[in-house]
């Protein structure tokens, strides 16, 4: 408290200009220069007294950056960004649209954060400021980096990502860090838990571009949740052993002691309230154990990086454009969108890493694009070098709409895309209400639709019915693929598993039962069974188990929660 007491800058304040007090966590103003001020000071004294010390392996700076302002310092270094950004205020009234609404900027002093408004706001400024919150933090984060690199520059440094958090690019931020680290909490009454968990783990290592660290899990219950479910027993370890699986040098958790009093108490701990003898603390040594007994198999020369096939397209610029007020359907949610996909070919048994749609792709046999409402013309470029060089590109709705000044491109498309794949017309949006389905030849399509006149595309799957009866679902020119509404699970698996296999993309072993995920990771090969239920597992050929030291031909049986890890 003393903090915001001494210095009320410091604090931040919401959208309707409400400052955020003391009492909970992170009550501070990433562009209070006195903030930052006392930041580093603190960061110095720190790197000063234990920079030294021999048990020091890792800097973590902060937690979960994700404070947003709309104060009035906030607005002058918001300014600040802009002008950076822009040069001059035609250029910003341009990229902004500033003459819809009479809004055009004749001073930098005009300009405010996107602060609550009569009626929808300009999305350029609300897209622009979601751009300037992250570069903020970040540079909260760069700055104590920077303090205690030069302390000890031999020692990593990290901060701890919210898995598909609105408020940071990862991208950016990850080239920032020594090592990638993230917080995972998967439901663990969710069916699609496990998922959940290996979409995060795919996306941290795509970020890490290699190892990365499991920085929190919970060992039971989080405290956060409607109803707060333990862990049944094998989860946890289960879990643990998915995310070395998919890349993690390291599995760790919070909390080490489980608090006693605060807005946490009830947030499990390796040591639960239950103490030393409850079943938590029991399974996390038994964790431990088996992490050493593999760790060097994992780490050493076995244990190259878990390579992946196929790539996921995601970008947060596309995501904070698309959710904008005043979109089409609100029903559209993108990181479900991107989860669906996701799902899709984590069912199909495929490994997946996510990537930037202005990356190098030429690595990937196939590129998937569930979502991206907003393209700059170098991803267009990108994907259209990726496709011209020999790879797959499946594409959904909505992909390809505006610009990077969220500018809607002539013809709903950008052209390039809708030569790409074939479409000579995008008439029409047709999105769907909540619960509403449209009829495909072989499944149907929930979330949207869209009237599409094909030129010299494939028809593969038509509409039935309706204002689109006979118009294309599914198309494909060549080795690019487009997808207008959202199939439901099975269909989408299965239309994604047959497009792979024609690019020559195959699970890690075949007839893998539904509940079962295999992975690879360098020479290892790891197994699971994320059911409640025995089952048995054809492994080809005579493996040891490195967490039973037994040999196994022909067939593993992994009872429920079960794993086992191959070396060849």
């Amino acid at each position: 408290p003393w903090m915001g007491r001494l210095h009320p800058d410091t604090l931040p304040r919401d959208e309707d200009g409400r400052t955020e007090w003391w009492g909970g966590r992170q009550h501070f103003s990433h562009s209070s220069a006195t903030y930052r001020r006392y930041a580093a000071a603190i960061t110095e004294d720190l790197a000063a007294r234990y920079g030294s010390h021999p048990a020091l392996t890792m800097w973590h700076i902060n937690n979960e950056y994700c404070t947003y302002d709309w104060g009035d310092e906030a607005a002058a270094t918001f300014r600040r960004w802009l002008g950076d950004k822009y040069g001059t205020l035609d250029a910003l009234n341009t990229a902004w649209g500033t003459a819809f609404w009479s809004q055009g900027y004749g001073s930098w002093d005009e300009i405010l954060p996107p602060r609550h408004a009569h009626y929808l706001k300009n999305p350029m400024q609300v897209l622009d400021f979601k751009r300037y919150t992250s570069d903020m933090l970040l540079e909260c984060y760069v700055a104590e980096r920077d303090i205690v690199r030069r302390h000890t520059p031999h020692i990593p440094v990290t901060t701890n990502f919210m898995p598909m958090w609105v408020g940071q690019d990862a991208w950016r931020w990850a080239d920032e860090e020594d090592l990638v680290s993230v917080d995972m909490y998967p439901d663990p009454r969710d069916p699609l838990g496990a998922q959940n968990g290996a979409l995060i783990q795919d996306m941290t290592r795509s970020q890490a571009r290699g190892a990365w660290m499991l920085m929190e899990q919970a060992a039971g219950p989080v405290n956060w949740r409607g109803v707060n479910h333990p862990k049944p027993r094998g989860l946890n370890r289960l879990w643990s052993l998915q995310a070395v699986a998919r890349g993690a040098d390291a599995v760790c958790y919070f909390q080490w002691r489980q608090s006693r009093q605060g807005a946490e108490k009830f947030h499990s701990g390796m040591v639960g309230h239950a103490g030393e003898e409850g079943r938590t603390f029991q399974e996390v040594k038994r964790i431990g154990a088996e992490l050493a007994s593999i760790s060097a198999e994992v780490t050493g020369s076995h244990g190259r990086p878990t390579e992946a096939d196929i790539a996921i397209l995601h970008e947060w610029n596309a995501w904070w454009a698309g959710a904008q007020d005043g979109r089409l359907s609100s029903e559209v949610d993108y990181p479900q969108v991107v989860r669906a996909w996701h799902r899709a070919l984590w069912e199909a048994h495929l490994t997946t890493d996510f990537a930037h749609p202005e990356h190098d792709l030429s690595a990937y046999k196939l590129v998937v694009v569930p979502q991206l409402y907003l393209l700059t013309d170098a991803a267009i470029d990108n994907l259209l070098s990726y496709v011209r060089g020999g790879g797959t590109l499946v594409c959904g709705f909505l992909t390809g709409v505006a610009d990077e000044d969220d500018r809607v491109r002539t013809g709903g498309m950008d052209a390039r895309l809708r030569e790409v794949f074939g479409i000579r017309t995008l008439h029409e949006w047709w999105p769907l209400d909540a619960g509403e389905s449209v009829e495909c030849d072989g499944f149907r399509g929930t979330l949207w639709s869209e009237e599409l006149e094909a030129g010299d595309a494939e028809q593969v799957v038509p509409y039935k019915g309706g204002e689109l009866d006979g118009l294309p679902a599914v198309l494909r020119k060549g080795r690019a693929w487009y997808v207008s509404t959202l199939p439901e699970p099975p269909a989408l698996r299965d239309l994604l598993a047959d497009v792979a296999a024609g690019a020559g993309v195959r699970p890690v072993l075949d007839g893998l039962p539904a509940q079962v995920e295999a992975v690879r990771r360098g020479d290892l090969l790891f197994v699971f069974n994320h059911g409640r239920e025995t089952v048995t597992v054809k492994v080809p050929g005579t493996h040891r188990d490195l967490l039973t030291g037994e040999q196994v031909t022909g067939s593993v049986e992994l009872e429920r929660y079960g794993a086992a890890v191959f070396a060849s």
